[in-house]
């Protein structure tokens, strides 16, 4: 039986910005299903794996699939399909800031040009509703939204076209406990229902405790080390002694395995 086509595989990227070397022959693989939780050092090239994967960046060297089709493909039909199966929840939302929520979670939906307005309506009355938001909520702006709302209007247009891959940067940054306890709830039950994988940049160990059942540490240019969490927590290396041999970090290694 062949194995499934991984949502994502990076092999032996490269990333420079001029003389400087981000990330040194990395690689990294995402089964589908899976909620792999990206940890490392500020400055390591996090969130630029994210505009990597999203195909906003291109590395100076390496390959990057996306459900089997290489992001180098010239074929722009392919390119534009294969962007459609991944969601992008940008870390302080980016919500466009002189259209109502409504028009936000629209957008995407519109970018189709196969959808009348009827439709559109009826999907991102759906949209709010799995976000928790009701239909009056259409009609804020984001300048009249609480942190948490931003969050869940962003997340309402990354699951507009109901993606394959979401990808996260920092979820839950800016949040109190509860709204982010909350936040991490909603995504687990979406992914849950929706069977979405996931990629989530995050420092946040109780979010990544409570959402991730996978792990991957970005030190030293490239991926030092990538699975569940108890086992990330036993590997010797000064990063993940650092980041995870804490009091924070031992609860949330309790937290995971319970």
């Amino acid at each position: 039986m062949n194995a499934p086509v991984p949502a994502i595989a990076m092999r032996g990227v490269w990333t420079r910005y001029k003389e400087t070397v981000i990330h040194k022959d990395l690689d990294l693989t995402v089964a589908p299903g899976d909620v792999l939780g990206l940890v490392g050092g500020s400055g390591s090239g996090k969130t630029t794996l994210l505009r990597e994967m999203l195909g906003l960046l291109r590395p100076a060297r390496g390959t990057i699939e996306l459900f089997g089709q290489d992001l180098d493909d010239p074929d722009p039909l392919a390119q534009r399909a294969v962007r459609r199966r991944l969601g992008m929840l940008f870390q302080h939302g980016a919500l466009f800031s002189a259209l109502s929520v409504f028009d936000n979670i629209a957008f995407p939906l519109r970018e189709l040009k196969c959808l009348d307005e009827a439709w559109i309506r009826q999907l991102v009355h759906l949209k709010l509703a799995m976000v928790e938001l009701e239909p009056r909520h259409g009609r804020l702006m984001p300048a009249e939204l609480s942190g948490g709302m931003v969050k869940r209007v962003a997340l309402a247009r990354a699951i507009a076209l109901e993606p394959e891959l979401l990808l996260l940067d920092e979820p839950t940054a800016g949040l109190d406990p509860d709204r982010s306890d909350n936040f991490v709830r909603l995504i687990k039950q979406l992914q849950r229902e929706l069977g979405f994988s996931v990629v989530m940049v995050t420092h946040d160990l109780d979010t990544l405790a409570g959402l991730s059942n996978k792990v991957a540490v970005l030190a030293d240019q490239h991926i030092v080390a990538s699975g569940p969490l108890l086992d990330i927590m036993s590997v010797d290396h000064p990063f993940i002694r650092n980041f995870f041999c804490c009091e924070r970090g031992l609860a949330a290694l309790q937290q995971a395995h319970n």
